[in-house]
């Protein structure tokens, strides 16, 4: 579904990802792992084409490299973003249509966005409140679902689980692998390695924007180790 190859991501003139490869199968929960400044976020943006970025990017066998924001979001990126960034003033429901905005299908936007209240039932219950009145965990919930009524072919998950209580963290959880259960393609960025090891495929640890290490999520453990091994190295 995603293939990276060669992948150097710039912001300014610092090259903040240095060549790096990186595979997700349709259906799988791929995750990068890595501290602050490992260049995980970077290669996020990268993808959608918020930064620049030198190499290859090809979404199911399409290279989205050089198209707009726009297009590539046509194509089917669709990325809940570090720090939810919901629209605070807009309506939960208005969010999920803002989401909603690149679709052909228009008319069915309105039946998807019920479906999606289904889905997450406090979302449903304040449809009607401003999206800046909801707790972390909702808003989190809500940038997850903004980027899913896109119907994208890949879903990028940027620090889902950053500051939030641990009982709400594993709720988000619980929904990214029932997400995964239902098929969804995920290119999850995340710290914490144990959690996120518990719901992948395969894993990426990047380290100062290079790939470390990588391979299937089970050959990680239950990821001590590499949380370890990770708090102890600044970028």
């Amino acid at each position: 579904m995603l293939e990276i190859r060669s992948l150097k991501v710039f912001h300014g003139p610092i090259e903040a990802v240095h060549g790096i490869d990186i595979s997700v199968a349709e259906g799988q929960c791929v995750t990068l792992l890595g501290p602050n400044g490992a260049g995980k976020t970077s290669t996020l943006s990268a993808i959608t084409g918020t930064a620049r970025s030198l190499g290859s990017i090809c979404l199911a066998g399409g290279d989205i490299g050089k198209l707009s924001i726009e297009e590539r979001c046509k194509r089917g990126i669709a990325i809940s973003p570090e720090g939810r960034r919901v629209f605070s003033n807009l309506s939960v429901r208005d969010n999920l249509v803002m989401g909603g905005a690149v679709r052909q299908d228009k008319s069915q936007l309105n039946a998807d966005i019920v479906t999606w209240f289904d889905h997450f039932p406090v979302l449903g219950e304040r449809r009607d409140q401003p999206a800046g009145t909801l707790s972390g965990g909702e808003q989190q919930m809500l940038a997850i679902a903004r980027a899913l009524i896109s119907s994208p072919k890949i879903l990028l998950l940027d620090e889902p689980s950053l500051g939030l209580a641990p009982q709400i963290t594993a709720r988000i959880f619980d929904i990214i692998r029932d997400l995964r259960e239902r098929g969804t393609t995920i290119l999850l960025v995340e710290q914490n390695a144990s959690v996120a090891i518990g719901i992948s495929d395969y894993v990426y640890v990047l380290n100062n924007g290079h790939v470390s290490s990588h391979g299937e999520a089970s050959t990680f453990g239950d990821g001590t180790d590499l949380m370890s091994e990770l708090t102890g190295v600044h970028s």
